[in-house]
């Protein structure tokens, strides 16, 4: 069975990655392995412009891959997009910031 699952994770690399947004929720989620695991990046608005992007979770056998940077550059694209407002409580979020640094996410980040 181990067998199976490593071919899914190959999978995951040679496709493009896909983030769904869910609103309702409150968090951006890359489904992985079909569907059993899922990566997700937790926001909650915090204002009526306002967010705070709080959490970024990958499955350990999914680490190293650079999953979670497909999931902080949809969070900061939303944040630029919507013309909000962002606290970044999250470390990797505040890390990709620092290594992707763009003008126009610095203009919606609270320093």
């Amino acid at each position: 069975m181990a067998h199976g699952s490593q071919l899914n994770v190959l999978e995951i690399n040679n496709s493009p990655i896909h983030v769904e947004h869910d609103k309702k929720r409150r968090q951006f989620v890359i489904r992985l392995n079909g569907s059993h695991d899922r990566a997700v990046l937790l926001y909650e608005y915090v204002g009526k412009k306002t967010v705070d992007l709080q959490h970024t979770e990958v499955p350990d056998a999914y680490r190293g891959r650079g999953i979670a940077k497909h999931l902080a550059k949809a969070a900061m694209d939303f944040v630029v997009e919507e013309d909000l407002k962002a606290h970044l409580t999250c470390w990797y979020i505040q890390k990709y910031v620092k290594e992707n640094p763009q003008p126009r996410y610095f203009e919606h980040i609270y320093q």
